[in-house]
């Protein structure tokens, strides 16, 4: 298993890290399977999507802020029930396959550390198959 260090810098962020995973593969020489992503935090996430506009995941961010508000009665004391709740909707991790050395995305996909609960430092752990 393998593991990146994401740093955040909003309360909610989409962090592209394809490159960061392209590296560990390249540097573990990992040809062809299966690797999968996941993140070890109840208030983060992971996702793919288009990472050819950078509006894209402004609008992400600010459609699941508005569905899922900061504050809306929640009962949970630490105060970041969103944070759990957006979390648990995009999911803890991504299945992705390697083919000749590199991830199988489409054209304009990324991964993205979905953070929901920042400023924070957060990791993302990889497993290979």
């Amino acid at each position: 298993m393998e593991k990146i260090s994401v740093r955040t810098n909003n309360r909610t962020q989409l962090v592209d890290i394809t490159k960061e995973i392209q590296k560990i593969v390249d540097n573990k020489k990992y040809e062809n399977g299966i690797i999968t992503i996941f993140i070890p935090h109840t208030t983060a996430a992971v996702t793919i999507n288009e990472n050819a506009d950078p509006d894209v995941q402004r609008d992400i961010l600010m459609e699941i802020n508005k569905v899922i508000p900061f504050e809306d009665g929640y009962h949970h004391f630490e105060g970041n029930s969103a944070a759990h709740i957006k979390s648990s909707l995009f999911g803890f991790s991504e299945t992705i396959i390697v083919e000749n050395g590199r991830l199988q995305l489409g054209t304009w996909q990324g991964i993205y550390f979905c953070e929901f609960d920042g400023p924070r430092q957060r990791h993302a752990w990889i497993k290979f198959s």
